[in-house]
């Protein structure tokens, strides 16, 4: 079933929700070696924020908690896991806050 999401742009987190895009691997070695898809297919840990929802609401107050990142932030996620969304050749992932594992500062 193709997808009806034009741009990724159009989608919008709800809560503490964040959408991301995993760096993709090499398939190349420095030196030109192609590498097989066996070894490529394994997601990276690293993604890139594209957007963020505005929170959870904290059960006992009421208020709500801001999610820890913001767009544009490099981040470590666990190696598999995400609601994936394709948009045309372009795959995005959505995790919640809390599975964010580190924040890369650089």
């Amino acid at each position: 079933m193709a997808s009806t999401i034009k741009n990724i742009k159009s989608v919008v987190p709800l809560l503490d929700r964040i959408l991301v895009q995993r760096l993709k691997a090499d398939t190349k070695t420095a030196s030109g070696i192609f590498l097989p898809s066996s070894v490529t297919s394994t997601p990276l840990p690293e993604a890139t924020v594209i957007s963020t929802g505005p929170g959870a609401r904290d059960p006992k107050s009421g208020e709500v908690i801001p999610v820890s990142v913001k767009p544009g932030d490099r981040i470590l996620l666990p190696g598999w896991g995400g609601q994936s969304i394709k948009v045309g050749e372009d795959e995005f992932f959505m995790f919640r806050d809390q599975e964010v594992l580190a924040k890369i500062n650089e």
